[in-house]
């Protein structure tokens, strides 16, 4: 019984023992599948590929399909997107790609014992798909990767060819830049590139927008277009496009935007005829678009409905060269297009490559056959396989105008070189830390980024590709032309280029005469808003208008051009106010009527005071000569001739001599004369004195030697001022424009109007003293009295000068010269006359009254 009971327990007790095991292996089994030592994707990519082996493989983005849009309504799972259509230059660029490895695995001179290898994904014209190709590319496709054992399946890529537009490469960029993965696009052009903040791993074949504005810039200038409208895409590559023109534009002012329009994605037919309507009432002639072919079409179609014919378009590389709008609905509104095109370039054995492709229903070629269906752009919808591509007359045979393919090709072998410059380093001698190399075993994506930096070669075309710090390849453009030929078809020719070199800049090559002009005139078109102001008008701006739209109005005087800009100080604008000519000058002129007349009046009084001191001399003996001190007469005859000598200086063009001698030799001419008549009249005061009782001690103080240190003294005193005067602010000649803007009046400024001031009123003192001193013995014996001469002669001299100072001082330009001069040749005349005119009378006609008896009998002698 205990038996049965020990073996009935030690059953029960092994049946729970197994349960247990069981139970630990479930739970271990769900722990290995929750924690497996291995990575999972989380989702597969469908991609179309082209794939070869090699050491180290390549990668490449190419649009050879189409995108539709999957349901993404997520009430299931969303399928991924499908590609559909061909688009045959993608292909072929794909192609190109292929074609440069395999050429580059046969060189041995370049990567010798190194096999590339590549992974090329097809985008459909879709970011999305574009992003996964690039994520694949990056890190593989594998479904999973166990850690503890050897990796399979695609080596991740050590560079990327691609991404075909701007969008695609913004945003690639920016992820792929985080690892230093080297991107070079053969077709993205948007400028924003350029900044290696952003995409510091960034490269391209293909010269930025910013070199294609200004080219386009450097063609407006050529042809005198300073009025265009722009038409850009809505996105990345258009809209950087128009802010670069704007602001290029802006800097350079070498023309206007008349309109700058956005093109919709969608086929949006109000917007498209609101866009042509513009097109069409603008006054530009000439039309600039940053568009991609496909949706160039829709633009057409509404520019061919309203009939918009007249305009110059010019295209930017993107639809450059497109043959899908050189058809006959299109070419009579398109032809003469210029357009700026990636450089053309040769690529030898390219179009043998291209002719080992044969259409396979199966997919199972060795070429691209996963990446693309044949039989799409060949031989229609049935394909036996065995088609000739060599008989063909396609799009993809043809290598005579070879620009993206060229390119990648630039790329693939940009991405070789780099890779031949890293292998070719030597231990101890690298650029990386501790003087360390890359090797293939260990190659890292950013030290590819450095070599990248500095590579350096030339294809067998004859173009050298280098970056430069911002990635961006040596800039050069094609210039190309529609022609649209008399039997309804099309060509596409070169007529120039555009490039930058290290001594001239940036440079434009046209040959004008191979360019078609799909206008009546077969000229180029005028297209400005505002045409130049003729000769003699200036540019007003219209308010709320661009620069370039102005009005024409009248110059004022003394500008010229349509600038209106003002003449040189020394010119004037010619009455058609179309250039500058020289003022007219004026001065008081020895060839003037008034100069002329004051400069034989002065002779004249200086002749008349030689005559009369010639009379003098001759009858010095002569009691009417003798009387009351015949050496002051001669002196004041002197100082007279001196008076009327110094108004010659006032008159001809001022020069800095005579206009520091003038005014000394006249102040200091008629303080010598006003001093001698001072000096006579105090002689006579004197000799009054002296005929009175106890007078006679009088005449001691005015001996002839007294007489002579008197004037000397009273005239020092005048050069002293005038010595001081012009030292210390001299008299220069000065050019007047003030009294008339066509004209310069020379004129001497003062320099110092105090020094002027005290001039004058030293001599108005003298003058005053002698007319004082006349005045009080006008009264003495009148046998022959000369203190009434004397007083008669110092009221006209005050008079004149009293009379001078308003004159002068209201006198404009030549005019105060000729004031002055005609108030010393006044002043002098009037001295001259009244002193020795009544003893000229005496001496020549009335010699009887020239005797002692007479003259003694009738006044006073002395």
């Amino acid at each position: 019984m205990m038996l049965l009971l020990m073996t009935v327990l030690c059953f029960h007790l092994f049946c729970r023992l197994k349960s247990l095991v069981l139970l630990i292996r479930s739970f271990n089994r769900l722990m290995l599948r929750s924690f497996s030592f291995s990575c999972q994707l989380q989702g597969q990519f469908h991609l179309n590929e082209m794939h070869k082996a090699g050491d180290l493989v390549l990668g490449g983005l190419f649009q050879v399909h189409f995108t539709s849009i999957p349901d993404l309504s997520f009430t299931s799972q969303p399928q991924q997107p499908t590609c559909h259509g061909v688009y045959v230059l993608g292909f072929k660029l794909a192609q190109t790609m292929a074609f440069a490895i395999d050429e580059i695995n046969r060189n041995s001179n370049l990567l010798p014992n190194v096999t590339l290898g590549y992974t090329l994904y097809d985008n459909c014209l879709e970011l999305g798909i574009g992003f996964r190709g690039a994520l694949s590319l990056a890190s593989g496709q594998e479904d999973q990767i166990v850690v503890d054992d050897t990796c399979v399946g695609n080596p991740p890529v050590v560079g990327i060819v691609g991404d075909s537009s701007s969008t695609n490469s913004i945003a690639i960029s920016n992820v792929l830049g985080l690892y230093r993965v080297p991107m070079v696009s053969y077709f993205a052009t948007c400028s924003c590139l350029s900044d290696r903040q952003k995409y510091p791993s960034f490269f391209r074949t293909i010269p930025s927008d910013a070199f294609q504005v200004r080219a386009m810039i450097q063609i407006l200038k050529h042809f005198g277009w300073t009025w265009a409208g722009l038409i850009v895409i809505d996105d990345d590559y258009g809209l950087h496009a128009a802010r670069s023109f704007q602001s290029e534009l802006s800097v350079s002012g070498e023309g206007c935007l008349a309109y700058t329009e956005v093109l919709p994605w969608d086929k949006d037919t109000d917007e498209l005829r609101r866009i042509v309507n513009v097109m069409k009432k603008s006054t530009a002639r000439v039309v600039i678009v940053f568009e991609i072919p496909s949706r160039m079409i829709s633009l057409l179609e509404e520019v061919v409905r309203q009939n918009v014919t007249g305009l110059q378009w010019i295209a930017s590389e993107a639809w450059a060269e497109s043959a899908v709008l050189q058809t006959p609905h299109f070419m009579p509104y398109l032809g003469g297009t210029l357009g700026i095109t990636i450089r053309r370039g040769e690529i030898p054995g390219l179009r043998e490559f291209l002719l080992q492709i044969r259409p396979d229903l199966h997919h199972n070629s060795s070429y691209g056959n996963s990446l693309v269906r044949l039989e799409h752009f060949y031989c229609g919808p049935i394909c036996t396989g065995q088609e000739d591509l060599g008989n063909a007359d396609t799009e993809y045979l043809d290598i005579s105008n070879l620009r993206p393919e060229y390119n990648v090709y630039k790329a693939v072998y940009a991405l070789a070189h780099s890779l031949d410059d890293m292998l070719q380093c030597k231990p101890g001698r690298g650029p990386f830390s501790a003087d360390s190399c890359a090797t293939l075993q260990s190659l890292e994506p950013w030290q590819l980024v450095y070599y990248m930096e500095r590579v350096n070669f030339t294809t067998p075309s004859g173009d050298q590709v280098s970056f430069d710090e911002n990635g961006d390849v040596v800039p050069i453009y094609d210039v190309i032309n529609w022609l649209w030929l008399p039997d309804g078809s099309t060509k596409v020719q070169n007529v120039g280029e555009v490039k930058r070199t290290a001594f001239k800049g940036e440079e434009l090559i046209l040959d004008e005469d191979k360019i078609f002009w799909n206008f009546e005139s077969k000229k180029p078109p005028r297209s400005v808003c505002s045409e130049g102001c003729p000769p003699g008008t200036h540019m007003v701006r219209r308010k709320r208008e661009p620069e370039c739209c102005f009005d024409c109005i009248p110059c004022s005087e003394g500008k010229i051009t349509n600038k209106s800009s003002s003449c040189p100080e020394d010119f004037w604008s010619n009455p058609q106010r179309d250039h500058c000519i020289p003022k007219k000058t004026e001065f008081l002129s020895y060839h003037d009527p008034l100069g002329i007349c004051l400069t034989t009046t002065s002779l004249l009084g200086t002749f008349i005071c030689a005559v009369v001191l010639g009379i003098f001399i001759y009858h010095r003996t002569t009691p009417i000569v003798r009387a009351n001190n015949s050496e002051l007469s001669f002196q004041l005859l002197l100082s007279l001739k001196l008076c009327f000598l110094c108004s010659l200086l006032f008159i001809g063009r001022p020069r800095m001599w005579t206009c520091q001698l003038r005014h000394a030799a006249f102040g200091i001419s008629f303080v010598l004369c006003v001093s001698c008549i001072l000096v006579k009249t105090m002689v006579v005061l004197a000799v009054f004195k002296a005929s009175k009782p106890g007078g006679g001690a009088s005449l001691k103080w005015f001996g002839a030697t007294q007489q002579r240190g008197t004037v000397l003294f009273l005239t020092s005193i005048q050069a002293a001022i005038c010595t001081t005067w012009l030292v210390s602010s001299s008299p220069t000649p000065h050019k007047n424009t003030q009294y008339h803007n066509d004209k310069i009046v020379y004129e001497c400024a003062v320099g110092s109007t105090v020094g002027f001031a005290v001039l004058l009123g030293y001599i108005g003192v003298l003058a005053f003293l002698s007319c004082l001193i006349a005045f009080l013995v006008r009264n003495l014996p009148d046998s022959f009295n000369e203190a009434k001469l004397i007083t008669f002669s110092m009221l006209i001299f005050c008079a004149v000068w009293v009379a001078f100072v308003p004159a002068y001082v209201s006198s404009p330009g030549n005019l105060a010269d000729a004031v002055e001069v005609f108030a010393i040749l006044a002043s002098s005349f009037g001295l001259l006359i009244t002193l020795f005119g009544p003893k000229c009378y005496i001496i020549l006609l009335r010699p009887e009254m020239n005797t002692k008896k007479a003259v003694m009998g009738r006044g006073i002698v002395s």
